[in-house]
């Protein structure tokens, strides 16, 4: 693997989940975009701090937590925080941010994910973000015609990852061991200052021990692997061809009907901290951060 890339919400999505798995790949090489899709700017319930104010905050503890990770490049679509669907205009632009990243492996939220247990309910930004990374793999980076302006005006060219990440909660998925780099992690959680509260480093060490306790490590994270090239299995109807059909007793062949009658009854060039200025026939909201 030489190209990773994570699609995600919010500033801190990331290093709440993953950011454990992503200093482990940057230590081993592999180029890491970060593609976030909203500002941030609805993080905070203090009466004066203003979204402009805050996003330019949020941007920057992001850059931030992956410098002190390794993350190379942090790509900012600056739609607004709270109001995020999968619409066309932002499959779009993550498209357009995965055919030039080209990442071997995608990381992303789990869009199916609605609670955890009986204390929290998934923000509905998150289950965009994940949508929207889904609909890139297939169809909107992968296929050509999906969005032609993309390689017909900007030389995009399609592009499918080897492999999808989402993410997971507790030891449901397979555990990465992320014992080793646990420090990093946390660390690059604390460059998000404007979200943490007493105690959030603490909370997180804990999760990850935990995550990591079933599958014999010290600390992990957790993701559900979707191998995208991995050939399709042969169904029934194919491993039959050339095969000789056996012939059915006339009295099995009637029961069979009967029974089956009663059955139906009952991956623009990239830059640190912005992406490239749009044509006229793939408007973005995008905005540059300050």
């Amino acid at each position: 693997m030489k190209r990773a890339m994570v699609i995600y919400a919010h500033p801190d999505d990331a290093e709440f989940g993953l950011a454990g798995t992503m200093a482990k790949l940057a230590k081993a090489g592999v180029e890491i975009t970060y593609c976030m899709i909203t500002n941030g700017a609805s993080g905070s319930d203090d009466p004066t701090m203003t979204r402009e104010k805050l996003r330019d905050t949020r941007y920057a503890e992001q850059r931030a937590a992956a410098k002190i990770l390794g993350v190379k490049h942090c790509v900012f679509l600056g739609y607004e925080d709270g109001y995020l669907y999968p619409t066309l205009e932002v499959r779009r632009d993550v498209a357009r941010q995965v055919r030039i990243a080209r990442p071997d492996i995608i990381f992303t939220m789990d869009p199916t994910f609605r609670v955890a247990d009986n204390f929290y309910v998934n923000h509905p930004d998150h289950i965009a973000a994940g949508e929207v990374a889904l609909r890139t793999i297939n169809p909107d980076a992968s296929t050509r015609n999906m969005f032609p302006e993309l390689w017909q005006d900007e030389h995009l060219e399609p592009h499918k990852p080897k492999a999808l990440f989402l993410q997971a909660f507790g030891a449901e998925g397979t555990v990465i061991d992320i014992s080793d780099v646990l420090p990093i992690k946390i660390k690059a959680l604390l460059a998000h200052k404007s979200q943490l509260w007493p105690g959030a480093a603490a909370m997180i060490r804990g999760w990850a021990k935990e995550t990591g306790k079933a599958a014999g490590y010290k600390a992990g994270e957790s993701f559900r692997i979707v191998n995208l090239d991995r050939p399709a299995a042969p169904t029934r109807a194919a491993e039959g061809v050339g095969r000789k059909t056996p012939r059915v007793p006339r009295r099995a062949a009637r029961s069979s009907g009967r029974a089956a009658a009663a059955g139906k009854r009952g991956v623009q060039r990239r830059s640190a901290t912005s992406t490239r200025a749009p044509t006229k026939r793939t408007p973005s909201r995008r905005k540059r951060s300050r």
